[in-house]
């Protein structure tokens, strides 16, 4: 699942909301965004996951580290950074993915956390070029892969789509405000039947997001659909 928690103001609601009854219990995998340090290892304490931790700038607004965590019950390992091309045109901040190999039930599986630039900050061309970024990087790697985070519009995760990424949550809308900004997508690894994404109603406000989830499954395990 992917949360962006604005500016990481509200992790004790988080917490709440990650362990009610629900789709968010026990999950697998949290994106989260508009993290700092602190917040990210205050709520995998909470939840009892590892996590990685990747800065990204001193964000001018709140004033403090403005990144990307990866949480999981699962071991994260490899950890590593990916700066992504082009800066905010007006704050001139840069954005960076996290990366990790989560060693899940199904084997290695190479997860990126992401923020792409916003509409504010960029052009869609910015987006696009972050997204080829990634499917650069996650070039190297044979295995299953996971993208998830607040894309900033749907050119992102369209661009990996094209190059045959499954987008879980293509159907899903309205994660900020009227905007579908918020996505899961896997490679060799697809959405593990109807109804298998969406967004879920934040009850708590942590944020002016709704956090959103996906079941991923191995391709090969999906049902084909009537032909």
């Amino acid at each position: 699942m992917t949360f962006n928690l604005k500016w990481g103001r509200h992790v004790d609601r988080a917490a709440d909301l990650f362990t009610r009854p629900g789709p968010l219990r026990d999950a697998d995998l949290v994106v989260l965004q508009e993290m700092d340090p602190a917040g990210a290892e205050r709520l995998a304490r909470t939840l009892g996951f590892g996590y990685v931790y990747v800065p990204s700038a001193v964000h001018p607004v709140p004033k403090q580290d403005f990144g990307v965590a990866l949480l999981s019950p699962w071991p994260l390992e490899e950890p590593r950074k990916l700066l992504l091309p082009h800066r905010n045109r007006f704050r001139k901040l840069r954005r960076s993915a996290a990366i990790a190999t989560l060693r899940s039930p199904l084997g290695p599986v190479r997860v990126y956390g992401i923020h792409f630039e916003s509409p504010a900050g960029a052009s869609n061309g910015v987006r696009r070029d972050q997204a080829r970024a990634v499917l650069a990087d996650a070039a190297g790697w044979a295995g299953p892969a996971i993208v998830a985070g607040d894309f900033n519009g749907r050119v992102g995760p369209r661009e990996l789509a094209t190059a045959g990424f499954s987008w879980a949550t293509e159907a899903v809308k309205n994660t900020a405000g009227p905007f579908d900004f918020d996505h899961v997508l896997g490679r060799g690894l697809c959405p593990a039947g109807p109804g298998a994404a969406a967004a879920a109603e934040d009850e708590t406000d942590a944020s002016d997001h709704d956090p959103v989830w996906a079941v991923l499954a191995p391709c090969a395990a999906v049902p084909a659909g009537p032909s």
